[in-house]
This record gives C-alpha cells, sequence and structure tokens, in this order.
C-alpha cells in the first residue's frame, strides 16, 4: 500500500460535464500544482488505475461507460465524485436525460462539490482517496486473516454498493479464466442491484464487517432458483459458497428443489456444489467462450 499512496494511478472520464470541473482537474497538473511531481499519474488505461475521477452528471450514453471502466478497474478501488453534477447530478439533475450523479451506477467512495471545485479541492478529495484505498486494502488483509470468523446473514438494501463491488472483483477473475468478459454480472450497476432486493431474498458472508461473499434466491412454486454465488477471489475454495447456499436452504423450509449455476471453467466452486449435494442437469451458452452449468439439489 506503501507504493500506491506514494504514486495513484487515476482515471478521469467526464460524463457529460460543461468542462469547467474539467479545466480545473487538468489544473492540477500544469505547472502551478504538478501534481505528477508527487507521483500522482493520470492514465488513459482504467485496468492500471487506482482512482476513478467522475467529472459531469450521468447520462443515458455515459451511464454505460461509466460501467464499463468501473468494472476494469483493479480490485481494491476508489470513486470520486468531481463537482455538484458528478456528486447529485447538479442543476441538471431533473432533465429528461440525466441519470443523476455517478453514484446511480457505481460506487462512490469520495464526494467532492463545487461548481467547478478548485484545483486545491481536487487534490484534497484524492488525499481523502486514498486515505479510503488504504482502508479497503486493511479490510482485505484482516479479512484474509479472519476468515474463520466468518458471519453469515440477511442483506439488505443498503449493502447494493458493497454487492456490486463484490460481483465485479468475483466476474472479473471468472472473465481473466474464461478469456470472455461477457458476463452479465459485469453489466450490472447499482441501481440494477438494488432492483433485485423487490423480488429475491439475498444473503451475505461478512468478516470484519466487509462483504466477501454474497447469493441471491428467488421463489418459483416449491422451487428455489439462485443466481451465481459470488465469493470473492481471496476467499474461494473456503466454504463460503457451501454456507451461503445452506443458510439459504435452511431460510426456505418449505421449498423442495434448489438450483443454481457456476461458470463452467469455476472448478472450485463447482467441486464446492457438488460436495453440497448439487448435481449439473444442464448446460447453457452466453457466449462463446462461457457456459453456465446449471445444478440442482433435492430436500431430502
Amino acid at each position: 500500500m506503501r507504493g500506491l499512496k506514494q504514486s495513484p494511478w487515476i482515471v478521469h472520464y467526464d460524463a457529460s460535464s460543461c468542462n469547467g470541473c474539467d479545466i480545473e482537474t487538468l489544473a492540477c497538473l500544469t505547472p502551478l500544482y504538478d501534481v505528477e511531481r508527487l507521483g500522482v499519474v493520470n492514465t488513459g488505461n482504467p485496468k492500471h488505475a487506482d482512482i476513478f475521477l467522475v467529472t459531469g452528471a450521468v447520462n443515458q450514453q455515459s451511464m454505460t461507460v461509466i460501467a464499463n471502466i468501473y468494472r476494469q478497474l483493479p480490485e481494491p478501488n476508489v470513486v470520486i465524485a468531481v463537482g455538484a453534477c458528478a456528486s447529485s447530478g447538479g442543476i441538471f439533475r431533473d432533465c429528461y436525460n440525466i441519470r443523476g450523479g455517478a453514484d446511480t451506477i457505481v460506487p462512490v467512495d469520495v464526494y467532492q462539490p463545487g461548481c467547478p471545485p478548485r484545483p486545491e479541492a481536487i487534490i484534497d478529495a484524492v488525499v481523502k482517496g486514498l486515505g479510503v484505498l488504504e482502508q479497503k486494502h486493511n479490510l482485505l488483509a484482516t479479512a484474509k486473516d479472519g476468515i474463520d470468523k466468518v458471519l453469515y446473514s440477511h442483506a439488505e438494501r443498503g449493502d447494493a454498493p458493497e454487492i456490486l463491488a463484490l460481483r465485479k472483483a468475483t466476474f472479473q477473475a471468472e472473465a481473466f479464466t474464461h478469456g470472455d468478459d461477457s458476463f452479465p454480472a459485469l453489466q450490472q450497476t447499482q441501481v440494477d442491484v438494488e432492483k433485485e432486493f423487490d423480488s429475491k431474498l439475498f444473503f451475505k458472508a461478512l468478516v470484519n464487517g466487509k462483504i466477501i461473499g454474497a447469493a441471491a434466491s428467488e421463489q418459483h412454486g416449491d422451487t428455489t432458483t439462485i443466481g451465481a454465488v459470488t465469493v470473492h477471489p481471496y476467499f474461494r475454495d473456503r466454504g463460503v459458497a457451501a454456507r451461503l447456499l445452506k443458510e439459504i436452504e435452511q431460510a426456505l423450509p418449505a421449498a423442495k428443489r434448489f438450483e443454481t449455476v457456476a461458470a463452467h471453467r469455476n472448478e472450485a466452486l463447482l467441486r464446492e456444489l457438488a460436495g453440497s449435494g448439487y448435481q449439473p442437469f444442464r448446460t447453457e451458452t452466453i457466449s462463446p467462450g462461457i457456459n453456465w452449468v446449471h445444478v440442482t439439489k433435492e430436500r431430502p
């Protein structure tokens, strides 16, 4: 983490700014402020970035780009909303084509208001973001050491931002394994995850307050359909997926049959499902490189 604090890399995206915030952001790179002398690099590749800096209100065109950039960021990362528009939609929030601030698409860690904020304020927001980034690194480190103290409980709508981040980390790893990034979860927004809470029962696995695993189920008659169980790559092969499934089975005693899915190259999850009594019954192709293996389990 020390290296990241001394030389954070930032990817900047203009969602639909009037360019006021963009000019002030770029002013941070000019000789007067010269943040590059402090090791701060403005990169064009999100896969190399630690911090995602968004300016401007989110509209129907930019929302897809923001989601695509966010899902390419390595885990952990920090999102900073710069300016009133990125923070809340600003004066444009009631326009017909404006979705709102950046937090309607991705989880935002630091808000820096202003119209536009001065370069000093933007630099201060980056410093705050580095503090958040350090906390996330520390949480992952302590969570990894405390895997034997996992807590399992119902998830609530307020957990949507963290569940979205978990799905991104999980399926980015899956995309690397499969050589294909067509997993539907990688295209989701925070609003999409929040809507799932209207019809699905969510469970989460917590270590030191951080969500490291999640599963959502939906009842269809006497069959319970469980979406792909997501477990942070740091915590695979630790029995987290099996325990989440068990929590859902115990919470729905009337269900006679359970179904869930796993990507065909996720051998660790497939082994864990088999160990919990789930057996394959069909395969579904969702892209040239990805097949869903559907598995089922009958309640004794």
